[in-house]
């Protein structure tokens, strides 16, 4: 007599075939449509701004991005258009994102981006200043924001470990100019062991975020404060797949009227 599964093997069988062991890697989401990618972000986002025409004719530089990220872009970016906005981008790689902010963000925009390898000074001067260090020296970066006159725009595109992205904010978030937001992007990598994440690691970004958002109810509680380089100075924190944008501003103390 055959003995049969039991209702737990069962339904670890299922989970197992539900979710499997192997944790995704990137490739895994590589975009392998019919449509074309214009199409595919109008029809799953329906997205169809001047950003998107930006991206998909992107030419003689690679630009590597997921597809929901160029809506959340337009959504946060497009106020500082036509403007002298003062971006930083943290993560040069193949040049392409440079070439990509400046199209879209227009002539006037001060565009600085910063990478660890040497290699990409050769893109110095082309869409934007380039210069090289790591985005895990403080005063370094320090020193790029004060070369630009100041930040309004961070966007972190850089290595994506979590002990770095963690870092970096923490480090220049006080650095932006009031009204300007941070944002962090590929953040699918907290979960990954590769970049140092992982799905009950403390270390995964958005535990730190958790954290953050707890220091940002400071007044309402008395248990330590862990990042108050980043909530002393945040008004608000928006979370998308893979991507957070926090906003910079002047913090007050909450009060409250009753009015009648």
């Amino acid at each position: 007599m055959v003995e049969k599964p039991t209702i737990s093997a069962r339904f670890k069988a299922a989970k197992r075939k539900i979710f499997p062991r192997r944790e995704p890697k990137i490739g895994d989401f590589e975009f392998q449509g019919e449509k074309t990618v214009k199409e595919d972000i109008q029809e799953k986002y329906g997205f169809d701004g001047d950003l998107l025409d930006i991206f998909v004719n992107t030419r003689g530089v690679l630009v590597n991005k997921w597809h929901h990220y160029i809506p959340i872009y337009d959504r946060y970016l497009s106020r500082f258009r036509g403007t002298k906005v003062r971006f930083l981008e943290i993560g040069v790689s193949k040049g392409g994102s440079l070439q990509m902010w400046r199209r879209y963000l227009g002539d006037d925009a001060v565009i600085f981006g910063v990478d660890i390898d040497p290699t990409c000074a050769r893109f110095d001067g082309q869409a934007g200043q380039v210069r090289i260090g790591s985005q895990t020296d403080a005063d370094f970066l320090i020193s790029v924001i004060k070369e630009m006159g100041g930040v309004d725009v961070i966007l972190d595109d850089g290595s994506h470990h979590m002990k770095h992205v963690s870092k970096t904010l923490n480090d220049v978030f006080s650095q932006l100019d009031d009204g300007g937001i941070y944002i962090i992007e590929d953040l699918h990598t907290a979960f990954m062991r590769k970049w140092g994440g992982g799905h009950g690691r403390k270390e995964n970004f958005f535990v730190v975020l958790l954290q953050i958002m707890k220091d940002m109810h400071g007044w309402y509680h008395y248990k330590k404060i862990e990042y108050g380089g980043v909530s002393g100075h945040c008004s608000g924190i928006h979370v998308h797949d893979s991507v957070v944008v926090l906003e910079k501003n002047k913090v007050f103390r909450p009060t409250f009227s009753q009015i009648s």
